[in-house]
């Protein structure tokens, strides 16, 4: 390799690490890794039935959520390193919550199971069709974020209802119990169906060898 090879891959190099540094930096990335920072205190005060303090922290991570979107899209702040970090920071939230939520019997466990089972399921079927096409990008279906919806709202009302225990919160809380399993469900197929429907494409649009 010559010296001005050598010369450009360190250029290169430097470049990509600074433009990292500069995506981590960025107020959205930075709202979205205090969130996952704000999670094991999340979960704790969950485990040890401190559902005033869960209630809150849930509360300010959802604020998060919500404001590192908004100052992405209005400061056109938008990085290829949030396209990643956000939903896996919303995933880990979501599901971290199912769990401990279900071991302190608040939701039932058959739900968490049902929820856990489909982010599993799309996960592996992501990893094989990355492994195996070249399909690279998995935008979110409306279905998707119907049930993505569902389940933040079944998180916070089972909260609430640990926090206050009315009759109105326990009736919501069952209600959006249910309409998770539904929403989950719904989800699961439109899912399959439409990646089938883009494997159909993607093998159709392939060159025929002769």
């Amino acid at each position: 390799m010559t010296p001005n090879a050598v010369h450009r891959d360190e250029t290169l190099a430097a470049s990509r690490r600074a433009s990292m540094i500069r995506q981590a930096l960025s107020v959205p990335n930075q709202l979205t890794m205090l969130r996952m920072v704000m999670l094991p205190f999340v979960l704790i005060s969950m485990i040890y039935r401190r559902h005033d303090l869960a209630f809150w922290l849930f509360v300010a991570a959802a604020v998060t959520d919500g404001i590192d979107g908004l100052v992405a899209r209005h400061f056109n702040q938008r990085t290829l390193l949030g396209e990643f970090l956000d939903p896996i920071a919303d995933k880990l939230l979501l599901s971290s919550c199912f769990i401990v939520q279900a071991l302190i019997g608040a939701i039932p466990l058959w739900l968490t199971v049902l929820v856990l089972t489909r982010d599993v399921v799309i996960i592996a079927t992501v990893l094989v069709v990355v492994l195996t096409t070249e399909i690279r990008r998995f935008p979110p279906s409306l279905m998707g974020k119907l049930n993505t919806a569902v389940q933040i709202s079944t998180i916070f009302a089972v909260l609430t209802h640990n926090y206050l225990e009315t009759y109105w919160t326990r009736q919501t809380t069952s209600f959006l119990i249910a309409a998770t399993a539904g929403t989950v469900l719904l989800s699961s197929v439109h899912y399959a169906l439409e990646m089938s429907r883009r494997l159909h494409l993607h093998h159709n649009s392939r060159p025929s060898r002769s």
